[in-house]
């Protein structure tokens, strides 16, 4: 049986920490065990997030649902992943594309479930502009499982007010992504 349950979890970044540091982690748990965590930064004009997922445990593609579909062709499907979103509110505004770690495909198409994710770590990256004063808030949410459990994650990533963007170059290496479809 599959448990699913929820978290709402806050992190802000440590006193002192600007653009191009990193936020404190937000942790996700199933009861006392670390399943993954999250964290963001500005990288230049980018706002980058990156999740390290623990051992035993993965997500899923930002377009695992997009992809799912194309598989599918009008075929219905035992089910599909919740994908991971991520929401920026506050002093910033997305202003281009997500970009993704390349997913790695956990699909069974005996059983026509398709699905795409991460093991370990993902990187998640888009252009961003200021939009505004205050602290952005980046809403996350999506899925994690192991081989028997998962669970639904509803985090949030504070981002200290001031600015919102790094001045400068940026270290993404946005070759080593993949475009969000």
């Amino acid at each position: 049986m599959i448990k699913l349950g929820m978290w709402i979890l806050v992190a802000a970044v440590a006193s002192g920490a600007g653009p191009g540091a990193w936020t404190d982690p937000v942790e996700v748990r199933h009861e006392e065990t670390l399943s993954l965590s999250y964290r963001a930064r500005l990288d230049g004009p980018f706002l980058v997030v990156q999740a390290t997922i623990e051992p035993g445990w993965h997500t899923f593609a930002m377009d695992n649902r997009q992809r799912a579909e194309e598989k599918l062709a009008g075929k219905k499907s035992l089910g599909i992943d919740h994908p991971t979103e991520i929401a920026v509110t506050g002093g910033m505004a997305v202003a281009g594309p997500w970009y993704q770690t390349p997913p790695k495909d956990f699909s069974r198409p005996e059983l026509r479930w398709f699905s795409w994710g991460f093991e370990r770590q993902a990187l998640f990256a888009a252009k961003v502009q200021p939009a505004g004063a205050g602290a952005v808030r980046l809403a996350v949410r999506g899925q994690a499982c192991t081989d028997t459990i998962c669970k639904n994650i509803d985090v949030t990533i504070l981002l200290p007010p001031g600015k919102t963007t790094a001045a400068g170059s940026s270290e993404i290496d946005l070759n080593s992504l993949v475009r969000v479809r």
